[in-house]
């Protein structure tokens, strides 16, 4: 209790007198609950309002990574959410050790998601092996089916040697070349007229 008032709060951890070294680490136990989270980068802070069961007289910062928290699948906490936890004092502050919610409950976790693992879950609900969706190729029935070309499907050859798209790569860069020379044409014409412009004038 009272080394909480010898601690000085900076950009959100709370930093306390330098642990002499051979020290050994002090595993402590508190409850409060989770000040911010975030979900894309995967930690936050927890709130501390009770140290081993005593009430604390401010709240304390405790770093918390999403590694540390009890529960299933994608592990995130909400604001406000209560928590219970295992926490130690490191040279950035107090960090949680294990998180979970009250009388050990898994944490209810955060409904937001990051947008990147959104688009990683789309693209991974078709089997590779028979490209149908609902499972991955894992759980496929089928046998191993052959390699196809991911441009035209052929089993002939693989995208590398694909003459389709060999033939819309040519007619892409036809279409860059004869735009770039357009927009180079019209520019020489425009640069034309206007020195013929000064001219006339003087």
């Amino acid at each position: 209790m009272g080394s909480a008032s010898s601690q000085s709060f900076t950009g959100g951890w709370v930093q306390g007198e330098e642990e002499e070294e051979g020290e050994e680490e002090v595993v402590a136990r508190g409850s409060g609950v989770c000040k911010w989270f975030n979900v894309r980068m995967g930690f936050g802070f927890l709130s501390m309002s009770s140290r081993d069961g005593a009430p604390l007289e401010e709240p304390l910062d405790v770093f918390v990574h999403q590694s540390k928290l009890h529960m299933e699948g994608f592990r995130s906490l909400r604001e406000g959410e209560p928590v219970v936890f295992t926490f130690k004092k490191s040279s950035k502050g107090l960090e949680s050790l294990l998180v979970t919610g009250p009388n050990g409950a898994p944490c209810l976790g955060s409904e937001r998601r990051p947008k990147s693992s959104q688009k990683r879950r789309s693209k991974s609900d078709r089997c590779y092996n028979c490209g149908e969706p609902g499972h991955h190729a894992k759980e496929c029935q089928l046998p191993p089916q052959p390699k196809k070309c991911h441009c035209c499907q052929s089993v002939s050859h693989m995208v590398a040697n694909c003459p389709v798209k060999a033939q819309q790569q040519q007619q892409q860069q036809l279409r860059l070349s004869s735009g770039s020379q357009g927009t180079a044409s019209s520019r020489g014409d425009e640069e034309e007229e206007q020195s013929q412009a000064t001219f006339s004038e003087n």
